[in-house]
């Protein structure tokens, strides 16, 4: 299957705007071949929304999900896509798999900063899975994927690839995770890991622009050529990789 993965620029609370990109993109990406596309942290609504995200927030079946559905099914494709779910009083930092009637929401478990505590609640730790074009999908957010445990939970529980709307900021950190950690996560745990970053600025934050693909041995499949936007296309194929899964055992051997 070949996924597609979209580096942008979302407008702070602009979603006409952040939608309209969204729709071009989907129409490249299956132009392309891809069967899914995968797009960055709150790429919905813009991360650095600040007040208005509250009211831009919605539950899984208000019109803006129905929107991205209408999208995935005008261009025949799956989509990820980052957004303010809101739960009664409760509003999360989510993501979103359409494809056709399916539907999946992860909201993300592990808040970064003063910020998101601010304007988000954190949910309970979750292995969150889709399948999609015979494949099982895990979802994580950002920050999520820093911590070990995430990716591992999702590897247990069956995840060939591991999708991860981010909005990684600019500066030394962001570009460490981005060159390292990514690659380790998909090799300790032989899954493909899709990190999909924001770029330029958003309010008040500026993003790293530094999307990462990589497969099960820690090679990275796609990557910008610069930091700004990108759509970018990498094949998951599992079965490609399974001198890696078989050299590199750590899921049967793992002791709990």
């Amino acid at each position: 299957m070949l996924l597609a993965a979209l580096q942008m620029r979302s407008r702070p609370s602009d979603v006409a705007a952040n939608l309209d990109r969204l729709d071009r993109a989907a129409g490249e990406a299956a132009a392309g071949g891809a069967r899914l596309l995968v797009t960055p942290e709150l790429g919905l609504v813009g991360y650095g929304t600040g007040p208005d995200l509250p009211l831009l927030a919605e539950p899984p079946d208000g019109s803006l999900v129905e929107s991205v559905a209408t999208i995935a099914r005008r261009h025949s494709l799956g989509i990820v896509a980052g957004f303010a779910e809101r739960d009664g009083d409760a509003v999360y930092n989510s993501a979103l798999f359409v494809a056709g009637d399916s539907r999946t929401v992860y909201r993300k478990s592990h808040l970064y900063g003063p910020y998101e505590k601010r304007w988000f609640r954190a949910a309970p730790p979750s292995a969150q899975l889709f399948r999609h074009e015979g494949l099982n999908f895990g979802l994580l957010i950002c920050y999520d994927i820093e911590f070990p445990e995430n990716v591992r939970r999702l590897a247990k529980a069956g995840a060939d690839a591991v999708l991860v709307p981010t909005a990684l900021p600019a500066g030394g950190s962001g570009d460490f995770i981005a060159a390292h950690m990514i690659a380790v996560r998909a090799f300790e745990n032989q899954v493909f890991v899709a990190y999909v970053d924001n770029c330029g600025r958003d309010g008040d934050f500026a993003y790293a622009g530094l999307t990462r693909i990589a497969a099960p041995d820690g090679a990275i499949l796609a990557a910008p050529s610069g930091r700004d936007e990108a759509l970018l296309f990498a094949p998951i194929v599992p079965e490609t990789y399974a001198r890696s899964r078989a050299e590199n055992t750590y899921l049967s051997d793992l002791k709990a």
